[in-house]
Parts: structure tokens; sequence; C-alpha cells
């Protein structure tokens, strides 16, 4: 079973990677749906520059691998994802592939890679064995927006003094551009470090999810003439009844105000008359971002899985 570099992949080695994604998901995650389709083209075909390994098995694939390259190479980690078919664990397979990644990495001058894994899936001791350590713990919540209703009613009436809200869906307008990329980058405390959102970016970053047909809205706060907040929901196109919940942030002079709060509660009452299709929400909340914790929990959002963190330099992988 060889690994090779997949560069440009068609329609049938796209089909392929997602029918291999979903069989791994699956198996591991059993309680839950796999990815949509366009969500794992999205992944490898969308945003930033990437490299794609695969290893063939009988008509289709046995293992994948990608691994994003972000940014400034000096300053950003490399980002690497694998999936092994449950049939070829342990065969060595999965270490195969990350030999390429990490080849790869330092081809690009990355020194350090970050991976996502699962709390209680192989991927745990698979990472932990090869060079990587767990930085960050992630928690995966979910909402009833039936059952949240009357919490959401009550925190949207909040109206902290001095500020409105606004709203918008799919690319932010012009005139506000310059402003959300400014909020955006306050996100930056919590993402573990420098931000580079700049207004062409937040504008493709919409544009990417129109291109999966899926539909982006955005509820903003704002102080005067400055965007003081924001909170953003993804409703897939084809499976609309889970909403899911993409960045909030709050620029820092304006913290400590309930923002967050009132923007994502005033967002559940928008898509409640606007979207009545959807039935849950789920979102990401980091351990150590205790306060985006307590508006979670208080708007009734409810624990789902754990995700964990991890990261390796890149010299010490094999």
């Amino acid at each position: 079973m060889d690994v090779i570099e997949v560069r440009d992949p068609a329609d049938g080695e796209l089909d392929a990677w997602h029918a291999l994604v979903s069989a791994a998901h699956l198996h591991d995650h059993p309680d839950e749906a796999p990815p949509e389709p366009a969500e794992t083209v999205g992944w490898l075909l969308g945003g930033v520059r990437r490299r794609l390994w695969a290893v063939a098995h009988g008509d289709g694939l046995g293992a994948v691998a990608s691994l994003r390259l972000p940014g400034d190479a000096a300053v950003r980690a490399g980002e690497i994802e694998i999936h092994v078919h449950p049939g070829l664990r342990r065969r060595g397979v999965g270490t195969r592939l990350l030999r390429s990644a990490a080849g790869a990495l330092r081809a690009d001058q990355r020194a350090t890679a970050i991976a996502q894994a699962l709390a209680g899936t192989p991927a745990v001791p698979f990472l932990e064995s090869r060079g990587f350590g767990c930085v960050l713990t992630t928690r995966g919540l979910v909402l009833d927006t039936a059952e949240a209703a009357p919490a959401t009613a009550g925190y949207a009436a909040l109206n902290p003094s001095g500020y409105r809200l606004i709203r918008w869906t799919g690319v932010v307008p012009d005139r506000l551009a310059a402003a959300f990329a400014r909020a955006k980058r306050a996100m930056a405390d919590h993402d573990g470090g420098e931000s580079a959102w700049t207004p062409e970016r937040v504008r493709q970053t919409a544009e990417q999810v129109a291109k999966r047909g899926d539909e982006l809205y955005t509820v903003a706060a704002l102080y005067g003439p400055a965007l003081a907040g924001f909170t953003e929901i993804v409703v897939p196109a084809d499976a609309p009844a889970r909403a899911f919940q993409y960045d909030t942030a709050v620029v820092p002079e304006h913290r400590g105000r309930r923002l967050g709060l009132w923007m994502k509660a005033a967002m559940l009452r928008w898509l409640a008359e606007e979207r009545p299709e959807i039935a849950e929400v789920e979102t990401d909340n980091a351990d150590d971002n205790e306060y985006m914790l307590a508006v979670n929990q208080a708007l009734g959002f409810r624990p789902l899985r754990e995700y964990r963190e991890y990261q390796a330099v890149t010299r010490d992988l094999p």
C-alpha cells in the first residue's frame, strides 16, 4: 500500500476521499452523522494552501492525510489531519502518512504542527505516541432551540446602554468590512496568537460558505460607528435542522457588558423567525475561554463531545 500525493483531485478522487472519511467517522462517532460531501470537498479545496496524500485500497481509498499550510511559515503551524479505514488500522499506514506530512512541513520550514483528536478515539494514543502533546481541550456543545426559547427571549432584551444591533447574511457590507476585520482580530487572545484577518479575508471566508451552498448569518453590536462585537452562524444547505456556530468575539474595550450573551440571544431569535426548521445549534468552546463557556451554558447549550488539540515540534516527528 503505497502513499501517493494527490494533486488537483478529480471528482472521482473527491468522492473516494469522502467515502473514506465517512467510514472512519461512523466507526469513531457512531452516534453522529458523518460530514456532508460539500463539507469534505470544502476542506480539501477551499481556503489556504495544502498538500494531500492517499493510500489506495481495493476500489477506493484506505487512508488519507491532508496538511494545511496557512499564512506565514515562520509563525504559523501546519495543520495535519489523517483518516485510516478501521479495517486497516494498526498496520503502520497512519505513521507512513504522518511521515509524508512531516517531510512537507520541514520543506516548508514550519517549526510546529497541530492536529485534533476526539477524546476516547484511537487518534489520541496515535498522536501521543508520535511526539504530539495536548495543548488545548475543546468542548463540543449543542443547543435545542425550542428548549432555549424562554432564556433566549430574556437575554435578547438586555439592550446594553449605548449599543445597537445590526445583522446581515452572506458577505459583510463594504462599509463595515474594515471594522469587522478588526473585530475578528479580537479573537487572537482566545485562538492562541496573532490573527491575520483583513477585509479581503473576511469577504473570502463568506464567499467560501456561499460556494458550498450554505448560508452565513451575522449579528453585530455597534457603539456609535464602532463595531464592538459579532457572532456568526452557518446553516448547511443539505441539513438545515442543525446549524453551526462560527466565530463570536467582543473587542477588548467593550467587554464586561454582556454583549456576547446579547448578540447570541438576538441571533437565535432571528433564526427562529427566519429559519424555523433549525432544531439545534452546535458550537465548540475552548476550556480556557471561561467567558464564552458561561454564555453558552446560560443559553442552554449542553455537552456533546470533547476534542483535544495536539502540537508537536516538526523536527521531533517521525
